[in-house]
């Protein structure tokens, strides 16, 4: 028998180099923007992002918070991602299980509707949707508003219907021969099989609605109700040439409308893999 070829410990060691090598090169920014946000005088040098301690404060979060609430921005933007994912799980599983396993006329016809929606730019509808949403709905000023043109997100349905279409149809008439409805079969069988593929979505529409700025901007005028997204480019537009450190102050903003994002991705990244949907049967 031929043995198998390890990785040599040279190998490993470049290995090791050239990935905590790409960490650094993705973690300096988020690290610069945080040594930024704690500078009394501002530094954009390269330099800045080893600061002299004296000059480091806290200052910057109080200035800013000051100008815009920022824990109830982070609130209405966690209202609204919180929406927005709900709302594309529920509607892209309903659907590609439809478009994956049930049979009925005009599937592959829907299915092709939604690969073309893709090739539409959001902005393209942004003004019939605020005059529907906001005029004929009145839904202006309200998390309802800025969820609803988010709430069904064609990618979630392509990719919930590419899972579904892996696992073994042996499954689906096995539990059908028992007795078992459509929601029991999406809810008991499919489901924790595509366990990889809601956290996908998840994990990619977390970041749409994030950091969205210009629906939310529109469909909101009122600040109590705006993410913190569109509160810091106001802060920025309008109230950062007042400040005594604006550069301090808009990073400090930044930061703390950033960290959710990276910690997430940070925390779940081990679950980016693939499953063995095959496994479900046995041989």
């Amino acid at each position: 028998m031929r043995r198998r070829r390890g990785i040599s410990p040279a190998g490993g060691i470049v290995r090791n180099i050239v990935l905590a090598l790409g960490a650094i090169a993705f973690l300096f920014p988020f690290y610069y923007m945080f040594i930024g946000s704690l500078q009394t005088e501002p530094d954009p040098t390269v330099a800045g992002a080893f600061p002299n301690p004296g000059n480091l404060t806290t200052q910057n979060y109080a200035d800013i918070n000051e100008r815009i609430n920022l824990f109830q921005g982070l609130l209405n933007s966690g209202i609204f991602t919180g929406g927005v994912i709900l709302c594309t799980v529920v509607f892209g599983v309903l659907a590609g299980y439809s478009l994956a396993v049930l049979q009925w006329r005009g599937r592959e016809a829907t299915f092709a509707l939604a690969l073309l929606v893709q090739v539409v730019p959001f902005q393209l509808l942004m003004i019939p949707l605020y005059v529907m949403i906001a005029r004929d709905y009145g839904l202006a000023d309200t998390h309802l508003g800025m969820i609803l043109p988010f709430a069904i997100n064609s990618s979630a349905v392509i990719i919930f219907r590419q899972y579904f279409i892996q696992v073994p149809k042996e499954l689906f008439e096995a539990a059908r021969i028992d007795g078992a409805g459509e929601l029991a079969l999406l809810w008991r069988i499919a489901l924790p099989l595509v366990r990889p593929a809601m956290l996908t979505v998840i994990l990619l529409t977390f970041i749409g609605p994030w950091n969205e700025f210009l629906w939310p901007f529109l469909i909101t005028k009122e600040a109590s109700m705006q993410p913190l997204a569109v509160s810091l480019a106001n802060y920025i537009s309008n109230v950062a040439a007042t400040a005594s450190n604006p550069f301090g102050a808009t990073l400090a903003g930044a930061f703390v409308l950033a960290v959710p994002a990276v910690t997430l991705f940070i925390v779940f990244q081990r679950y980016f893999t693939s499953t063995n949907l095959g496994s479900g049967v046995k041989g």
